[in-house]
């Protein structure tokens, strides 16, 4: 028995089908929330011209920025509740006492707990 899978993309807009090769993916974000979108060309040319006069005046944002950005943020305080001064002191204190510590990364709990108790 053959079987023939037909994959046909619809316009996420007005719900009509795109024809094959003509689909534009469009992705943006707003206010912090990512979208995507599938769009026949006649609907991502009018996406394109709404957005066209605030893309004009915005600042371009790459997408490693807002990883690093939320990487920092991220990186203030650990699930311990250190802050990375005194997880960089931990670290630092492991070493030196024969603790096996990574770099980066979370630090155990018995190394956090013997820094502790020595402190």
């Amino acid at each position: 028995m053959a079987e023939i899978f037909i994959r046909q993309l619809i316009d996420d807009l007005d719900g009509k089908p795109i024809d094959t090769g003509l689909e534009h993916e469009v992705t943006f974000s707003y206010q912090g929330a990512d979208y995507r979108i599938d769009l026949r060309p006649a609907n991502a040319d009018k996406i394109a011209a709404a957005f066209a006069p605030y893309m004009k005046v915005a600042e371009k944002v790459s997408s490693a920025s807002k990883t690093r950005a939320k990487a920092s943020s991220a990186t203030k305080t650990s699930g311990s509740g250190r802050s990375v001064d005194e997880l960089k002191a931990i670290r630092e204190w492991a070493g030196k006492n024969g603790f096996d510590v990574f770099p980066r990364g979370r630090v155990k709990a018995d190394i956090i707990d013997a820094f502790d108790a020595e402190h």
